[in-house]
């Protein structure tokens, strides 16, 4: 709450938003923290410490923009509504993207009696993650669907037009909620790979940003989000009883445009 109370002490300032939707649409940079994977199933229980992970970026191209392929890069959508002239809550997607390094060399400990190559005890050894014994992905994606709380300032106004019309400066934070839904990417241990959408847990974030819109209607926001995300019922195998769990810090780095709707307005009509 510090940095939403931070916002409102400084500005405190709000144009007439009460009554308004916006809509928005951007792309995020992430990166996580190390965490450790636990990994349990019929005659194996071991876990991974310390496990990196990256994300994983788009080149950028025609794909960010077509509309039958714009939900492959790791992208932002949210869509809020004015409850105040300060004060929006608001429903959001980040799609974000997490790859296992692969062949890193990590401790392991606990025990595999599978009948496999991977059988044998584990009392924090090192391992190396090779892609016979796991592959462990959540690309399509770390799906983080959110409720937030956001207060919005606008703290300087540019007049263009003989009317007023410009460009405002605003900056906004908050705070918010949401379940983790992935479809990981995961082969363990020989097995068939898994790749299926699956409710996985749950995360919490804060973020911070600046908002230039222009002629009250449309936006550009640059964003930074920082979170924490508990995966404690990932799928691993078509076979129900195998899981893992994990949980890490992540950060995001955005940049959305949008679009600031008057419906319940007293005074809705667009004017340019």
């Amino acid at each position: 709450m510090f940095l939403v109370a931070l916002v409102a002490t400084t500005f405190g300032q709000g144009k007439n938003n009460k009554g308004k939707f916006y809509i928005y649409w951007g792309w995020n940079h992430a990166q996580y923290t190390k965490s450790d994977i636990q990994f349990k199933g019929d005659g194996y229980d071991f876990t991974l410490d310390n496990v990196v992970a990256h994300d994983r970026q788009t080149s950028f191209g025609i794909k960010y923009f077509n509309p039958s392929s714009m939900t492959i890069p790791q992208y932002n959508f949210r869509l809020g509504y004015f409850v105040t002239d300060n004060w929006n809550i608001s429903f959001g997607i980040d799609h974000m993207k997490y790859v296992m390094d692969q062949d890193q060399v990590v401790k392991m400990k606990g025990s595999i009696n599978t009948g496999s190559e991977f059988d044998g005890n584990y009392n924090n050894v090192d391992k190396k993650l090779t892609e016979d014994f796991l592959t462990f992905e959540h690309t399509d994606g770390l799906n983080y669907a959110n409720l937030e709380v956001r207060r919005f300032d606008n703290i300087q106004h540019f007049p263009i037009t003989k009317n007023g019309k410009g460009i405002d400066v605003n900056v906004t934070a908050g705070l918010g909620a949401g379940i983790l839904y992935p479809r990981s990417n995961v082969k363990l241990m020989g097995n068939d790979r898994y790749d299926e959408f699956h409710l996985a847990g749950f995360a919490t974030a804060a973020m911070v940003g600046i908002n230039f819109t222009f002629w009250d209607y449309f936006f550009i926001q640059a964003e930074m989000k920082g979170g924490y995300a508990n995966m404690n019922d990932i799928r691993t195998t078509y076979d129900k009883s195998d899981k893992a769990k994990q949980d890490f810090f992540f950060s995001q780095q955005n940049l959305v445009f949008g679009a600031i709707i008057p419906v319940f307005t007293h005074k809705n009509k667009l004017n340019f």
